[in-house]
């Protein structure tokens, strides 16, 4: 299971779940206990855009990891 951890601001979410949505295996994103389908924009709405959310799934591509590169938190 990969982890990645992001600040998502409202403009980016669109895109965000656009990538999510054209891969073929599941992505969680996830903030203290809540936990959504990152393909579903109504959820990843939901979550609080403020705070540092957690991507996590299983699998790779190349685009989504290009996506996730441009969001990510420095380490």
């Amino acid at each position: 299971m990969m982890q990645r951890r992001i600040k998502l601001r409202l403009d980016e979410v669109k895109d965000f779940v656009s990538a999510a949505s054209k891969c073929d295996f599941d992505i969680d994103i996830s903030y203290n206990r809540y936990v959504v389908d990152a393909k579903s924009i109504v959820g990843v709405l939901g979550l609080d855009l403020n705070q540092v959310l957690t991507v996590s799934y299983n699998g790779y591509d190349a685009q989504f990891e290009k996506m996730l590169n441009r969001l990510s938190l420095a380490s």
